[in-house]
């Protein structure tokens, strides 16, 4: 009998720990430090191929953790970077998918009558460990390309940290 009182009661308390792990969540974010990181690495990587350009961090909701501007980057590139990077985030999914995957035509080609939605390469998502920390978003090249190679430079200079 005590042995079926004692499954109960264990049966009992895991249903109630069950129940409180669902009243809550628990996210980790990139530093601040660890987002300078990765814009710097985007910057550099543009700069060494000649390109001034914007480059920014957002956290997994989209909100800005940094934003840098080269010297001659254009007065566009903040806001292009900044929703680049909000539209990987947004929608889980690199900016140049999203650009094969939205065009005229195709059944997600709505997506981009969307206020801040960016259907050009140039936009990254941030992960690691199977976490999804934010994205990282560039202006400024001559295309799609070149951003999209800055922003995951950016990603590749912070890989290990976001290792675990």
């Amino acid at each position: 009998m005590k042995k079926i009182l004692a499954v109960a009661v264990a049966s009992l308390g895991l249903s109630v720990g069950a129940q409180a792990q669902e009243a809550f969540f628990q996210t980790k974010s990139l530093t601040p430090e660890t987002a300078l990181q990765a814009a710097k690495a985007a910057l550099e990587s543009c700069r060494k191929q000649g390109y001034q350009v914007a480059v920014a961090v957002v956290d997994r909701s989209g909100l800005v953790q940094v934003l840098l501007r080269d010297r001659f980057a254009g007065p566009h590139t903040p806001e292009v970077a900044v929703n680049k990077a909000w539209t990987a985030a947004s929608f889980k999914t690199a900016t140049v998918e999203l650009a094969a995957e939205t065009q005229p035509g195709k059944p997600m080609s709505g997506l981009r009558n969307l206020p801040r939605f960016i259907a050009a390469g140039g936009g990254q998502m941030i992960e690691g460990g199977g976490t999804m920390f934010g994205a990282i978003g560039v202006s400024g090249g001559p295309g799609g390309e070149t951003d999209d190679a800055c922003a995951k430079a950016g990603v590749k200079a912070i890989a290990v940290s976001l290792e675990f």
